[in-house]
């Protein structure tokens, strides 16, 4: 921290020299790299009537400014390290579950976190989620939590500043642009009533919830932004647990003398709810019209995916001891539920499991995207290959996830290329829900440390969480994780929630020894974020990868919007070519590009601009 107001210094006093060079610097990159990459006309007709573009926003698409690189820009070396860099990034926020001895349910969940660039700065900003002391036993305030990226490695709580110090049980958020006006917008779910902020592109937000009609009361868990009737409008689709309240809580004892935490199978479940995106502001609860209205649901994770590549979002949810679901976009605003058909409803034993976080990739480099989900102690990760069908395989203990996870109780669980060598890994965020598990069973604890599964890719997965450093071997009661390049070095860092406890920052060290390159969208006629577009990359090497806008995902979190792709060891020559199919339908190719760059593209306009990743851009940070 104390190296903070020097590098200040240092930026201050260099600002007219770097401010003469960006412009030639900026212009000789892109002459050399982009020289003749030009956008190929739409190759194929939309699936379905196209939208009106939307009209050109005042805001720029958010892009990282141009670093002047150090002369060398030198590649890092050393092992793959997660440091833990939550005290000198200046992260304070600890959760509060308002636990007071009455073991009410929602104190067990924990609350989510998510990445997000509100001010289009090109850094990613952080939201965490704050849950708050109950009414009879109110002793204290306590609010979700916006840090504000400060470009040398330090996050400023901007909370109050940015309209955001709203009092409520806090569950999870989901970050997207409903609006379309170049400014993402921030939907926080709640035990109680929900809460829409939009951003209004000052670094303020509003509360719009009552103006939009998404308060949606109840036990609602994640949420997700997605179009579902591609119409370049967002949607919003808001899971639900169970039918609580502390007049209806029950009482549970694991050793016959004092209270504990009960299980869900005590209380009834609450339907999801799909909100209509009207485009004026306004939402309309469409969920019994679309097929979605099912009480019998206990959900706590989304993930959207195409899973039958026809160019309309699908959904699948995460529930706990219900079966899972898979509702599939029938095109004419309806859904209908295919888990079972398709495989994913129940484990391989045919049994229900507590689903708790989930999320959606291609891990496999099929071109399909696959299933992942996190389940409670000694049921294990599940893993579901997608075989292009309409049919996904459990691949749990054929992968060697299931196992090892066994001991686990997984809340968080994502796909994410945390070494950058093109292949999707798997991390999991774990904890118990009982604080007293090991009253009855002394080999389990309440805390837990997360895991870390390398791809092989081979569909062989493999426990690398030692080798990663003593961060990521911590034990807590970890909830919400979301991936994110707070630091603009080109690899993915990790953000994670506990449970009562802080959250922690844990930066990626080392893994940018391997190519890259980060991708972000920006709709014109599909939504501004881009959410939906499937990017499929080719390198002149002969890999392919395919990966897909979105957002939620986890549990109670979501990632940053920017794709990025590892692209392996460097290699002289080595250029990639991106295919971008829009939500729209429209498909936009972009050829001969080279690697270690954070590009943005526009729908219909190609690329827009081009960013070297600076391998080490702030040394005091790193």
């Amino acid at each position: 921290m104390s190296d903070r107001n020097s590098t200040a210094f240092l930026r201050k006093k260099n600002l007219n020299i770097m401010m003469q060079r960006i412009k030639f610097v900026g212009c000789i990159v892109l002459l050399a790299v982009f020289t003749g990459c030009k956008q190929k006309p739409s190759e194929q007709p939309a699936r379905h009537s196209q939208p009106e573009a939307l009209p050109v926003q005042t805001s720029t698409p958010s892009s990282p400014p141009l670093i002047q690189p150090s002369p060398a820009n030198a590649r890092p070396s050393g092992p793959i390290q997660f440091t833990d860099v939550t005290t000198q990034a200046g992260i304070t926020f600890k959760h509060n579950s308002g636990a007071f001895g009455k073991k009410y349910l929602p104190e067990t969940m924990g609350s989510g976190a998510c990445f997000l660039d509100y001010d289009n700065d090109g850094w990613q900003d952080i939201l965490i989620v704050n849950s708050m002391d109950w009414p009879d036993h109110k002793s204290r305030k306590s609010y979700p939590a916006l840090y504000h990226n400060n470009h040398d490695g330090t996050f400023t709580d901007v909370t109050h500043e940015a309209g955001l110090a709203v009092e409520m049980y806090g569950m999870g958020c989901a970050v997207g642009d409903f609006d379309n006006d170049g400014f993402d917008d921030v939907y926080i779910t709640s035990v109680g009533n929900n809460h829409l902020f939009r951003n209004l592109g000052n670094g303020k937000f509003a509360d719009v919830t009552a103006k939009a009609g998404v308060t949606d009361p109840g036990f609602s868990t994640s949420a997700i932004w997605f179009d579902y009737d591609n119409d370049g409008k967002l949607d919003l689709f808001v899971s639900h647990y169970v039918d609580w309240s502390i007049a209806t809580d029950q009482y549970c004892s694991l050793d016959n003398q004092n209270k504990s935490y009960c299980t869900p199978q005590l209380y009834k479940g609450q339907s999801a709810t799909l909100f209509h995106n009207k485009g004026n502001g306004v939402f309309e609860n469409v969920t019994k019209r679309a097929g979605l209205y099912d009480p019998t649901s206990k959900s706590l994770g989304i993930a959207m995916l195409d899973y039958d590549d026809d160019g309309w979002m699908d959904l699948f949810v995460a529930n706990d001891t219900q079966p899972n679901k898979l509702y599939h976009n029938n095109h004419d605003g309806t859904f209908t539920d295919q888990a079972v058909i398709a495989g994913v409803a129940y484990g391989e034993s045919g049994t229900m499991r507590a689903g708790m976080g989930a999320d959606a990739g291609d891990f496999d480099r099929t071109g399909h995207q696959g299933l992942l989900v996190g389940n409670f102690t000694n049921e294990g990760l599940a893993l579901y290959r997608n075989d292009g069908s309409g049919l996904f395989t459990d691949q749990s203990l054929a992968s060697g996830v299931n196992v090892p996870s066994l001991k686990y109780l997984t809340f968080g669980a994502l796909f994410m290329d945390y070494d950058l060598d093109g292949l999707l890994d798997i991390f999991a965020a774990n904890g118990h829900v009982a604080d007293d598990i090991s009253v009855l069973q002394p080999t389990l604890k309440y805390e837990e440390a997360p895991l870390m599964f390398r791809n092989k890719g081979n569909g062989k997965f493999e426990d690398v969480t030692g080798r990663l450093g003593p961060a990521l071997r911590r034990a807590v009661v970890g909830r919400g994780a979301a991936y994110g390049d707070f630091d603009l070095d080109g690899d993915l860092d990790l953000l994670l929630t506990t449970n009562n406890g802080p959250a922690r920052l844990l930066r990626n060290d080392n893994a940018n020894q391997n190519d890259m390159l980060r991708v972000k969208t920006v709709g014109t006629r599909s939504n501004r974020d881009g959410i939906g577009a499937k990017i499929t990359l080719k390198t002149n090497k002969g890999s392919r990868q395919v990966a897909m806008v979105h957002d939620g995902s986890s549990y109670l979190s979501q990632s940053e919007l920017p794709v990025t792709f590892g692209l392996g060891k460097p290699e002289d020559g080595k250029t990639v070519s991106l295919e971008i199919l829009w939500p729209s339908g429209r498909k936009d190719s972009i050829p001969d590009i080279k690697p270690n760059q954070f590009i943005t593209v526009m729908e219909g306009k190609g690329l827009i601009s081009a960013h070297p990743i600076v391998f080490s851009p702030v040394p005091s940070a790193k």
